[in-house]
């Protein structure tokens, strides 16, 4: 998926200026595809000038000029053609993980700390999505259309916290039964 892709979904729920893209990044869509400032604003002049977006000047007292974007018909277009795309189904790419397949050569409690912050960092984003669920959908057999959207996004993204807070309260588990091993002890040519 291109920022692109991104960004004109999100113009499609609501036309905004590229700082209330950039914030909602930061609270939303960021949880799932992040984007620094600098590069939202970058692509959003590549899409002006793709004809995928439009920009209307809003004047500001005491402030600059904002542009407000909105998605062009050609914008929503891409955006119909993209979505009928295969979708990249990706590998799972975890720095954690290979490092947990070198276990043997580790400090294993200094390896148990690091998969500790990141079952920490995980229970928190959890917690913000369950958050943004009772909140949000209090009532989700009654949803349709796009909120039922944003709903199916945000219960994919519990279902994922879910499943890597279990899995690093499984290592934590396993890490705590196994003794620590020295990189002396494991037999020579042994693969993990």
């Amino acid at each position: 998926m291109a920022l692109e892709h991104a960004l004109l979904v999100s113009l499609t729920e609501r036309a905004s200026s590229g700082y209330d893209l950039a914030r909602r990044f930061d609270k939303s869509i960021g949880f799932f595809w992040n984007a620094t400032h600098q590069q939202i604003y970058r692509v959003l002049k590549r899409m002006e000038e793709q004809g995928w977006v439009t920009a209307e000047a809003v004047v500001q007292e005491g402030r600059p000029d904002k542009r407000m974007y909105s998605v062009s018909d050609a914008g929503r277009g891409e955006l119909t053609r993209w979505i009928a795309e295969p979708s990249d189904v990706g590998a799972m790419r975890n720095e954690l993980g290979v490092k947990l397949r070198a276990a043997v050569y580790a400090d294993i409690p200094a390896l148990a700390a690091d998969v500790k912050r990141h079952r920490d960092q995980h229970a928190h984003r959890l917690d913000i999505y369950r958050t943004f669920e009772k909140k949000d959908y209090p009532a989700p057999d009654q949803l349709s259309g796009r909120t039922l959207h944003q709903y199916l996004v945000l219960r994919g993204g519990i279902r994922i916290e879910e499943g890597f807070v279990d899995w690093c309260d499984e290592v934590l588990d396993a890490l705590a039964r196994d003794p620590a091993r020295s990189p002396a002890s494991e037999p020579k040519g042994t693969q993990q």
